[in-house]
């Protein structure tokens, strides 16, 4: 066990030591082990794929789904725009598309390249643009900082062991693609990872910059999630698994809306 142990960990240090990068608004550090465009094209296929055996479920040509719309792309807008400002805009290769889907599901995800769908049972807790912007922030946010990125090559790291150094692109092997699979769940019932708690403490920080310089009011973030959490029944929704709590979800909004501020414009 212990041979077993010091293998895998000196494993792990090679391939941190060759596939260390840096998140864009939070500077986090995280394992990247593949090319986020090779992620962007896996994501891609896979988001065609859900739209496919949903396509009876996917809304159009409601108020609702053009707030989605308007509300996503105000935000892809803002984000483009601050990679620009941080000098990082051409390591991004993003497709923007978002998709209303018909379901109770308290739900919102987005994929890596910005492939998002927002579930209707989220709206009535949205309520509004700037609570529906708390969300698509989050959730864009995720994919900003490669969150996903990151636990692929995690997961690359103790599937394949010494395999992963200098794999980078190797994910079109079959196995690459199968864990790619894996980690989101094929059928896609969900569509996006559990991420860590402190992935998810840093995609509300970026979040609420991105919902500030879309024009969205940071402070609305935290109606949202006091909404959010009176309207438990004792049960987390899917989408809340691995969440923080509300309390110190709400907490940490509360001490980063003065930051947040500095980017909002009405």
């Amino acid at each position: 066990m212990k041979r077993i142990f010091k293998y895998t960990s000196m494993v792990l240090l090679g391939a941190t030591l060759f596939g260390c990068a840096t998140s864009a608004i939070t500077g986090r550090k995280y394992l990247k082990l593949v090319d986020s465009q090779t992620i962007n094209d896996q994501a891609s296929l896979a988001y065609k794929d859900f739209l496919s055996k949903n396509g009876s479920k996917v809304v159009t040509g409601t108020s609702a789904a053009t707030q989605v719309k308007r509300v996503g792309n105000n935000i892809a807008m803002a984000a483009n725009q601050y990679l620009k400002q941080l000098g990082v805009a051409d390591q991004y290769n993003f497709n923007w598309e978002f998709n209303l889907i018909n379901s109770d599901q308290v739900n919102a995800w987005c994929m890596p390249g910005g492939k998002v769908a927002v579930y209707t049972g989220i709206l009535p807790v949205a309520q509004n643009d700037a609570g529906l912007a708390t969300v698509m922030g989050h959730e864009i946010a995720h994919a900003i900082e490669e969150h996903s990125v990151a636990q692929y090559s995690n997961a690359m790291a103790a599937q394949f062991g010494a395999q992963v150094i200098g794999a980078a692109g190797a994910i079109s092997n079959s196995k690459y693609t199968g864990l790619f699979n894996q980690l989101y769940g094929i059928g896609y019932q969900v569509g996006s990872l559990s991420f860590s708690r402190k992935d998810e403490l840093a995609a509300d920080k970026a979040g609420l910059i991105l919902m500030a310089m879309a024009g969205y009011d940071p402070r609305e973030s935290v109606k949202f999630w006091e909404r959010m959490a009176a309207g438990k029944s004792g049960k987390n929704p899917e989408w809340l698994s691995t969440h923080p709590s509300d309390a110190r979800r709400i907490s940490q909004l509360q001490a980063l809306i003065p930051e947040a501020m500095k980017y909002y414009k009405k």
